[in-house]
């Protein structure tokens, strides 16, 4: 789910470091949203981040 459609800007792992220097797993999501946007004509429900959304890759439906 936390996969924007368009650009497929996807989850990543990475390692977080305590101030003691103790290493642990972890993620980084992105700011995904389900909006109502026009694909290929017609309006349809889709997972887009800010990112597209802002730029204006995503046509939004009314």
């Amino acid at each position: 789910m936390a996969k924007c459609e368009f650009c497929g800007k996807d989850v990543y792992f990475g390692i977080k470091v305590s101030h003691s220097h103790r290493r642990s797993n972890r993620t980084w999501k992105p700011n995904v949203k389900r909006v109502k946007a026009i694909v290929n004509g017609s309006p349809r429900r889709v997972y887009a981040c800010t990112r597209c959304l802002r730029s204006g890759k995503v046509t939004r439906a009314v």
